[in-house]
Parts: C-alpha cells; sequence; structure tokens
C-alpha cells in the first residue's frame, strides 16, 4: 500500500464515524461519574492516561501486536488467533470487561465481514460457533492486518479509538464538554508517543494494572440507572 492508502485506512478504521459498536460501553467510567467520583475534565483526562498506561501500554497493546503478526501467517492464523484470544478471556477478571472486549470485538468483526475485509467471513464463522471469543485487541491486530494496515499504524489507531471511546462517554455522561475533550485529546498525544517508542511487552509477559476503573465496572451492574453497558 502507498502512504496515501495507509493513511486513508488508518483515518477510516479510527474514526468514531466506524461502526464498531465501541459507544455502548464507558468501562467504569458511567460508575465513576455517578458516584461524584470523577467530576470534571481534568478527572476525565487523569482516567483515560491511566487506561492507556495502566491497560492499553501493558496488555492490550501486546495483545494487538501478536494478533497483527498471526493474520499474515500463510497457515494456523485460525489456531494462533483463538490462543490470543484465550489469553485475554483468562486474564480479564472482571466479568463485565469480558463481556464489552468480546462485543465489542464480534461488533468490529462483524461489520468486517460485511464489507469484505479478507478472512472475516470465515472468522466470523468460528465465532458462530462459538469456537472462538473475538476480544476487541485480538480483532484490531487481525483485521487491521487484513485491511493492509501496518504494525506501527494499527497501534495509533487502537489507542486514538481507546480515547474518543472514554472522551464520548465523558462528553455523554455530561462530565466534560466538546471543547475540554479536544483539549484532553490533544494532551494524550505525548503519552501515546511515548508508549509507543518503547517496545512492547512480549504476550507471555503482558500486564495491565487498573483496579479502580476494574471495581468501577464490576460495580456498574447494581447500578439504579445505566446508560452504558459497563
Amino acid at each position: 500500500m502507498s502512504n496515501a492508502s495507509i493513511l486513508l485506512a488508518s483515518l477510516q478504521h479510527g474514526d468514531s464515524f466506524f461502526p464498531s459498536g465501541a459507544v455502548s460501553f464507558s468501562w467504569g467510567l458511567e460508575t465513576l461519574f455517578t458516584e461524584n467520583t470523577l467530576t470534571n475534565a481534568d478527572d476525565v483526562e487523569v482516567f483515560t492516561r491511566t487506561q492507556l498506561q495502566g491497560r492499553w501500554a501493558g496488555f492490550d497493546r501486546s495483545v494487538l501486536i501478536t494478533a497483527h503478526d498471526a493474520a499474515n501467517l500463510k497457515d494456523g492464523h485460525v489456531e494462533e488467533l483463538r490462543r490470543i484470544d484465550a489469553i485475554v478471556e483468562s486474564q480479564t477478571l472482571a466479568s463485565e470487561l469480558r463481556d464489552g472486549s468480546r462485543r465489542s470485538g464480534l461488533a468490529l468483526l462483524r461489520v468486517h465481514e460485511k464489507i469484505g475485509t479478507p478472512g472475516a467471513s470465515a472468522y466470523y464463522g468460528e465465532a458462530r460457533r462459538s469456537k472462538t471469543r473475538g476480544h476487541l485487541s485480538v480483532m484490531q491486530g487481525f483485521l487491521w492486518a487484513r485491511c493492509g494496515v501496518d504494525k506501527s499504524h494499527s497501534q495509533v489507531i487502537a489507542a486514538h479509538a481507546l480515547c474518543v471511546g472514554l472522551l464520548g462517554a465523558a462528553l455523554r455522561l455530561g462530565a466534560i464538554g466538546h471543547v475540554d475533550s479536544q483539549r484532553i485529546l490533544a494532551a494524550l498525544h505525548d503519552p501515546i508517543d511515548e508508549i509507543l517508542n518503547h517496545e512492547a511487552p512480549v504476550l507471555e509477559h503482558a500486564h495491565a494494572f487498573t483496579p479502580h476503573s476494574e471495581i468501577a465496572v464490576m460495580q456498574h451492574e447494581t447500578a439504579d440507572s445505566r446508560l452504558f453497558a459497563n
């Protein structure tokens, strides 16, 4: 692919306009807002930065990279993707996080199946037969590789999409305004760049530590009213 084609693909897949299903999830942010733990733009920035550095950098990024490599295997990519999926399943302790990751990943896979991304239809069949789980970071690496997006750009898209998803949730909750969201997103460019300038841990050493948000996600299912699925 030419540089322009890669850029266009990155813009397409990183755009909140892309129907990935991410708007259904707040990843614990709704509970923290409801409990008045998170009340303003500064709090939202800290929360988003923590998700980037505490989970995405050390875990989801490694999963994406490994799945991206698997997508380029001539044979055995399905078995390797199943293995990666199983690792994500076993290391995601909160059931609502597991469910959200699976639902987001399968929604993304379904869209790619509809638009004809190579390999998406076959893997969607695997998911429908319950032979794989389709976690989000696994599907990002696999599908973006099959769209011709290189590993470096795929990581940028994923980090950007995480931030936009969280900021979008904060907007719908009324915790921030549109100008706040753009200021925060710009402020997160340097932390993302710093993460990407360091080598990701291999999948066997991948790790995450975001206890505050994970507890919030667990508490979410007993909330009196809920706008988001987690």
